[in-house]
């Protein structure tokens, strides 16, 4: 049987984490591409101050690309953020 589908809402509120099990944040909300009806990117905040500078992140939060997610449960699991930080060539559309 498939599961029901749930609504994207659902996500907000989750606790972020990298694959390792490092704490990154909690999803604020969504970044929505409407053309193309899929969800591309998750803003994230109340993030772990230990991965982020304030003078980074202008104390708002980031937007997580949502290639980066591997799975969706009682939390959202991501790529490691720190390596992904440190070589993505789109950092800079990473902080909000």
């Amino acid at each position: 049987m498939d599961a029901e589908p749930q609504e994207i809402t659902n996500l907000v509120g989750r606790e972020v984490y990298s694959k390792n099990g490092v704490f990154v944040g909690e999803v604020e909300d969504l970044r929505l591409d409407l053309d193309a009806e899929v969800v591309n990117g998750l803003a994230v905040s109340a993030l772990n101050p230990t991965l982020f500078e304030s003078e980074e992140t202008g104390s708002k939060g980031v937007i997580v690309p949502y290639r980066w997610v591997r799975s969706v449960g009682d939390i959202v699991l991501i790529s490691d953020v720190i390596e992904r930080l440190k070589n993505d060539e789109d950092e800079e559309n990473l902080l909000a």
